[in-house]
């Protein structure tokens, strides 16, 4: 099956933060020298993603950016908050928060549940993130300006997101391969299962796994488009940041190569239609930021638009060795499983990037 594939998007958390035109613009450069994929950068909300005050908006948007955020770190200021949506409104961009109350969440590792408990953990509530939903989606209600919302995890932040939505509110919204799948539990157990305790750094991530009813929600969500799209929230690490001790490990998993198969399994189980499984990948990102619109009709396989086209093998089973990712993260908590699905090639504005496929081009 051959399907559109939706540009990466270049997040802000960087050593400088991408908060000014120049290093916008060295980024798109150091992307376009190396030709391998189109990429599409966030500018960020405030300066250093301090949260304190804001960034020059307007050159970033200028220099290329598709929206702003903090990206990891929340827009704890209100008034900071309203600004930024109006000021982004202005170019028609949006804002994309990571949902979290930090006073909720003080030294969290994980999920507030039994595996917190059972572990001995310091945990973060599912009220951290929906509380924060709550006030960005407000915001963004009175101010009329459009809100995207990162990595939504739990059942009430679903719920909410559908309430606004059903009133006109301009909020979308995304959700992780990881939390459509995985549950805390793996945290404990490993995605293998056993019943030998783990306390697996690589299932550490932020907003953290959750419970079978939160992934169940998130699921529904995606499938009658509370949720929007599906992003990795790739977030690659090296080896050491991983390998310590539970509190002082990273949080984030190289999830970029596992996404489409493991996302592959709610289709196997009747969860969600593989139709809305490729959309939400490709079409729906491009839709949630107006690049199908706007930026040469990207996420479209309309006559014109870009050519960036993957081709997948939805019953290819393999076996996730993260030693042999592409990434330089091999940060996963799907060492040794098994999945079913994969991409075997990718053309990036025309031009073969990628090939496993074995067909003579």
């Amino acid at each position: 099956a051959q399907t559109v594939v939706k540009p990466p998007r270049a997040m802000p958390n960087t050593e400088p933060a991408m908060d000014t035109r120049s290093i916008v613009e060295y980024v798109l450069r150091e992307a376009g020298a190396r030709g391998l994929v189109r990429v599409l950068p966030i500018g960020a909300v405030s300066k250093g993603r301090a949260g304190k005050e804001l960034a020059e908006l307007g050159d970033l948007a200028a220099a290329g950016c598709v929206g702003f955020s903090d990206d990891g770190a929340p827009v704890h200021d209100a008034t900071l908050m309203r600004r930024a949506l109006e000021y982004a409104s202005t170019f028609g961009l949006p804002i994309i928060d990571h949902c979290e109350d930090k006073s909720l969440t003080t030294d969290a590792v994980m999920h507030e549940g039994w595996v917190s408990t059972r572990l001995g953990l310091r945990a973060a509530p599912a009220a951290a993130e929906e509380s924060a939903v709550a006030r960005d989606i407000a915001l963004a209600e009175a101010t009329g300006s459009h809100v995207h919302i990162a990595h939504v995890s739990t059942r009430g932040a679903v719920d909410a997101i559908r309430r606004a939505k059903a009133r006109g509110v301009p909020v979308t919204a995304e959700v992780t391969p990881h939390h459509l799948t995985l549950t805390h539990d793996i945290v404990a157990f490993g995605a293998l299962g056993g019943e030998q305790l783990l306390y697996d750094t690589n299932a550490k991530v932020n907003p953290p796994l959750r419970t079978a009813g939160d992934v169940a929600a998130c699921v529904e969500g995606l499938a009658d488009g509370a949720i929007d799209c599906i992003a990795t929230d790739h977030a690659p690490h090296a080896q050491i940041e991983k390998e310590c001790e539970f509190d002082d490990a990273a949080f984030g998993i190289s999830g970029l190569e596992t996404a489409f198969g493991l996302c592959m399994r709610l289709v196997r189980d009747g969860r969600l239609s593989l139709a809305r499984l490729i959309e939400a990948l490709t079409a729906g990102p491009a839709r949630a930021f107006a690049l199908d619109r706007h930026a040469g009709g990207i996420g479209t396989l309309a006559a014109g638009a870009p050519a960036d086209v993957v081709l997948l093998d939805p019953d290819a089973p393999w076996v996730v060795e993260p030693e042999r990712f592409a990434s330089k993260g091999k940060n996963t908590p799907l060492a040794g499983v098994t999945l079913t699905g994969r991409v075997v090639a990718t053309i990036a504005s025309g031009q073969l990037v990628h090939d496993e496929s074995g067909v003579p081009v």
